[in-house]
């Protein structure tokens, strides 16, 4: 999501020095990504999580946002391109829907099934000697790695068109975009943990991406039609605020329940 209100900030802005413009609007943009990047990030987390191993999680975070920054600096660098190139929003917006739908409709459960009972197959077939070597994880863990850069890719061009509205100076630009994917990175492995001890949060997350895609397509469909910032900022933080609603009970510690026995 994008605050177009920042626009009413640009006249102010102009009127500092070049260095005072830097001390101005680096904390702008950088404040700008942390907040609208919540749905991004939650998003990169549950991505990821797919992989089921921590360190793989980890590696996979890595290798997806380094993707993910180069993309980013490409789309900046494009920007007076690429922001009025409607086949890519369109592209953007039907990724992000089919992200939120895959979610709603149960799909990315339904292929985890199918990949874990693939892999306890082929460990019951495949010599102990031969467990050390990862095939299957790797193809795995390079397909989850392109997910997180293309999913970040769609959620870019919503969150620099913001940034182009506060200033058209790019190396500032790409400065707030290095910082925020830094942010992004340290943000998604908050929520990896978040998303083991609240149910609802993943759900609560997608249906914050999709309204993102629907974003997307309603100014590429309807651009007279203007939805307050505000209004989106409330959708989002009542969706937000659902997912932290119901907290998973910690497990019990082994030895109790047992001494009623």
């Amino acid at each position: 999501m994008e605050v177009e209100s920042v626009e009413s900030l640009t006249p102010l802005l102009q009127q500092a020095d070049q260095w005072g413009e830097v001390l101005l609007l680096l904390p702008l943009l950088v404040g700008l990504e942390a907040v609208l990047s919540a749905d991004n990030a939650i998003a990169l987390a549950a991505i990821s999580r797919r992989l089921h191993d921590p360190a793989r999680q980890r590696q996979a975070l890595n290798l997806g946002l380094v993707l993910a920054l180069v993309f980013r600096l490409g789309l900046i660098a494009l920007a007076s391109f690429v922001l009025n190139f409607w086949p890519l929003q369109l592209l953007a917006s039907a990724y992000l829907l089919w992200l939120c739908g895959r979610h709603l409709l149960g799909q990315d459960e339904d292929k985890d099934d199918v990949a874990e009972g693939v892999k306890t197959s082929l460990s019951a077939q495949v010599p102990s000697s031969h467990e050390s070597g990862h095939p299957h994880h790797g193809a795995s863990l390079a397909s989850i790695v392109a997910t997180l850069a293309l999913t970040d890719l769609a959620f870019s061009l919503d969150s620099v068109s913001a940034a182009v509205a506060v200033t058209d100076r790019l190396p500032l630009v790409m400065a707030g975009g290095v910082i925020g994917i830094i942010a992004l990175r340290l943000t998604a492995e908050l929520f990896l943990r978040w998303l083991e001890i609240y149910p609802h949060l993943e759900t609560a997350g997608y249906l914050a991406v999709g309204l993102v895609g629907l974003r997307l397509l309603l100014r590429l469909l309807l651009p007279a039609v203007e939805v307050p910032e505000w209004a989106l900022l409330l959708v989002v933080g009542a969706l937000f605020a659902w997912g932290f609603s119901l907290r998973t009970p910690p497990s019990p510690l082994p030895g109790q329940g047992s001494g009623d026995a």
